[in-house]
C-alpha cells in the first residue's frame, strides 16, 4: 500500500540536502546571523520578483501582519473587515493595533466576498483585510471599488499566496501593504518561522523597518516601542536559494492541481477549488488543495486507512467559531463550509502517481 503523508518534510529536505547544507555552512562560516547580507539580497530579489519597491524580512507572517496594520495608519477604535476563513493571526494583528476585527463572509472559492464586505461596512470601518488563501487571490474588483468609495486602508493577508495573481497583479500588491509567510509548509518555506511585508509606500516601509528592530531607526535612535521581529539571516539565505527556483515549484503544484481536478471534478459529492485554467483572470499557486466533501469525516477515515494524510485547516474552524474572542460578523457561508472542508496533500514532494493513488481511493470511497 502506498504511503502519502499530508506533508513530508524529510523528503523535501533530502531532495536538495547538499544544496541546503552548502548555504547553511556559508552563513555559519561567516558568522553572519542577524541583519546580514543574505537578508538584504533576499529582500532585493523578492521585491524584484513581485515588482514592488520594498520587501522587508520579518520574523514570521504574524509579525508581518502586525507591522502592516500598524504601519498603514489603522488606529485604536477603528473597525477593520477581515475574511472569516483565515488563521487567527489575521484578526489578532488588527486586535493588537487596538482596532476591532469585523468578520466578512466568503464565496464559493473560500475567499472574501466583495458583496459581503460591502454589507459589513459601517461608519466605523477604516480598513479591510482580504485573505488571499490557499494560493489564490480573491476577486479584487469589488473589493477595490469599495476601498476607493469609502477611502479604506487595504492590508492584504497574502501569507498563503506568494506568486498568485488576479488580472496580472500579484497578491499583496493591491493596497498599502501585503504580507507573506515563510512557514516551512508554505510554497516558499524556510526551516522555521519567517515572513515579509511588501509595499510601494516609502513611509510604510520605514515604519516597518523601525518596528521590526525594537523601534530603532537607522541612526540608532529609538523612536517608538517596537518588536524583535527581524528575519534571521540563516533563514533568509535558505529563502534566497529557494526563491531562484520558485517558479519551478509553482509549475509542479499547478500540474498536481490539474491532475486532481481532472480526476475528481465528476464526483458530485465534492466541491473543488478552481482548476489551473479555470479562467484567465486568476493565476493560482496552490499553496493548499482545499475541497468540500459530503461525508467528510468518513472520507478522511477511509483515506487514513489507505495511508493518505489529510487535515482540516486551523483545526476545522473559522474565526466565528472561537467564542472566547467575541468577534462580530454575519458569515453563514463560512459556517456551513466548516461541516465539509478538508485539505488533500499538496506539496512538491508529491508525484503524479501519488495524486492518482489519492484519487483512486476517493473514487472507491464514493462508489
Amino acid at each position: 500500500m502506498r504511503n502519502v503523508p499530508f506533508f513530508n518534510y524529510p523528503a523535501l529536505f533530502a531532495e536538495r540536502e547538499q544544496e541546503f547544507m552548502d548555504v547553511i555552512h556559508g552563513v555559519l562560516q561567516r558568522g553572519s546571523y542577524i541583519m546580514g547580507p543574505e537578508l538584504e539580497q533576499f529582500e532585493e530579489e523578492l521585491a524584484r520578483y513581485l515588482g514592488v519597491k520594498h520587501a522587508i524580512g520579518l520574523a514570521d507572517g504574524t509579525m508581518a501582519l502586525i507591522c502592516a496594520v500598524r504601519s498603514t495608519g489603522i488606529q485604536p477604535g477603528d473597525e477593520v473587515l477581515v475574511a472569516a476563513h483565515t488563521f487567527v493571526a489575521s484578526s489578532a494583528a488588527i486586535y493588537h493595533a487596538g482596532a476591532t476585527p469585523i468578520l466578512v463572509d466568503i464565496g464559493p472559492d473560500h475567499l472574501m466576498s466583495g458583496e459581503a464586505a460591502r454589507a459589513a461596512v459601517t461608519d466605523g470601518t477604516r480598513g479591510i483585510m482580504p485573505v488571499q488563501l490557499n494560493g489564490r487571490t480573491a476577486n479584487m474588483d469589488p473589493i477595490m471599488d469599495l476601498v476607493r468609495e469609502r477611502d479604506l486602508i487595504l492590508v492584504e493577508d497574502s501569507c498563503q499566496a506568494l506568486g498568485s495573481s488576479f488580472k496580472g497583479q500579484f497578491a499583496g500588491t493591491f493596497g498599502a501593504a501585503g504580507t507573506l509567510s515563510f512557514y516551512p509548509s508554505k510554497t516558499l518555506g524556510c526551516f522555521g518561522d519567517g515572513g515579509a511585508l511588501i509595499t510601494d509606500d516609502d513611509d510604510v516601509a520605514e515604519m516597518t523597518r523601525t518596528l521590526r528592530d525594537h523601534g530603532r531607526t537607522s541612526d540608532g535612535d529609538v523612536k517608538l516601542f517596537g518588536y524583535n521581529a527581524r528575519l534571521d539571516n540563516l533563514h533568509a539565505a535558505v529563502l534566497l536559494h529557494k526563491l531562484r527556483t520558485y517558479d519551478d515549484d509553482i509549475t509542479k503544484r499547478r500540474s498536481l492541481a490539474a491532475a486532481y481536478h481532472e480526476r475528481l471534478e465528476s464526483i458530485e459529492a465534492l466541491h473543488l477549488p478552481p482548476g489551473p485554467d479555470a479562467d484567465n483572470g486568476h493565476f493560482d499557486v496552490y499553496q493548499n488543495y482545499e475541497i468540500e466533501a459530503l461525508n467528510r469525516d468518513a472520507l478522511r477515515e477511509y483515506l487514513a486507512s489507505k495511508r493518505v494524510g489529510t487535515i482540516l485547516q486551523w483545526g476545522g474552524k473559522t474565526l466565528q467559531q472561537f467564542p472566547a474572542l467575541e468577534m462580530r460578523g454575519k458569515v453563514p457561508n463560512a459556517e456551513a463550509m466548516t461541516e465539509k472542508f478538508m485539505m488533500l496533500p499538496m506539496n512538491t514532494s508529491l508525484s503524479l502517481d501519488d495524486v492518482h493513488y489519492i484519487c483512486d481511493c476517493i473514487e472507491q470511497f464514493y462508489r
